[in-house]
């Protein structure tokens, strides 16, 4: 099956590791993501509160493009982009004078949009399309022994929980399992990782990031495993200034697309854990 794809921005830079491990695990189960010709920015979150309207037809032009391409979904695999397409999405539904505004706006470079094609993220398809038992069977190096802790973000089942329970999702435990992951269950699975406070207010991001570098450590998980760019991001890059400011708490965060396709086969180069600040050493069963 073949999906339209938004990478955004952040998986063409500092989440490249999140694309390099997420088409080939993709297509190895017989899903395709076909990127989007001439995509742009959705805006992020922040975008929206400085001008809803102008940031609603950014992310419009987006669905237009999605939708012209015949495809029947788009796949946003970060959290950010997830969730402003969705959010642009039901503001094209809900609010009839903001999809005028956006028809006009797009009109201008022969684009149209209809606002009904449905945004996923791939945790969603692979529940949903692929099958928790479709993707045991293709297992043929079990993650035995790694305890991990799923770690969601805040943005995914928030405020759209369309596939998930929007306090404690269970899609990407449920996934770690049937790679054979132990899943170390923790209460911080959605608490905010600070997003982008650890630019603007310091002091701030980083005590949200030690928090839960911490507490995964504390109750002994092995890796952090994620779904959004900017969370890998701050819970990989800050450890030495948490160290110099808190105390020394170590453990890496990586995308939970890497670990599938440690569990597929692939080697960690070609799942692109190289690039991790905080190197993830994989289970000996799994490739070198």
């Amino acid at each position: 099956m073949k999906y339209a794809y938004y990478p955004g921005c952040s998986l063409k830079g500092t989440g490249r590791a999140y694309e390099e491990s997420l088409l080939p695990v993709m297509k190895h189960l017989g899903h395709e993501l076909v990127e989007l010709d001439d995509w742009n920015c959705c805006g992020a979150t922040a975008y929206m509160a400085v001008d809803e309207r102008k940031s609603c037809v950014l992310a419009a032009r987006n669905l237009a493009i999605a939708e012209k391409s015949g495809m029947q979904h788009v796949v946003a695999p970060c959290s950010a982009c997830y969730l402003v397409l969705n959010k642009a999405k039901h503001y094209l539904q809900d609010y009839p004078e903001m999809r005028a505004t956006a028809s006009r706006a797009l009109k201008r470079v022969g684009l149209d949009v209809r606002g009904d094609i449905p945004v996923l993220h791939p945790l969603e398809v692979l529940a949903k399309d692929v099958g928790f038992e479709a993707i045991k069977q293709r297992v043929t190096n079990p993650l035995k022994g790694l305890k991990v802790a799923p770690y969601y973000g805040c943005q995914i089942v928030r405020p759209y929980a369309s596939f998930d329970d929007q306090h404690d999702p269970q899609v990407m435990d449920r996934l770690l399992e049937a790679l054979g992951a132990t899943v170390v269950r923790w209460p911080l699975k959605t608490k905010c990782c600070g997003g982008s406070l650890t630019g603007t207010l310091p002091e701030a991001g980083l005590r949200l990031v030690y928090i839960l570098l911490s507490e995964a450590k504390k109750r002994g998980a092995d890796v952090i495993a994620t779904v959004c760019p900017l969370c890998q991001f701050n819970l990989d890059a800050y450890v030495d200034k948490i160290a110099a400011k808190y105390s020394p708490v170590t453990i890496p965060t990586v995308y939970f697309s890497q670990l599938m396709g440690l569990a597929f086969g692939f080697t960690p180069k070609q799942m692109g854990l190289h690039r991790n600040l905080v190197p993830f050493k994989a289970p000996a069963a799994v490739g070198a």
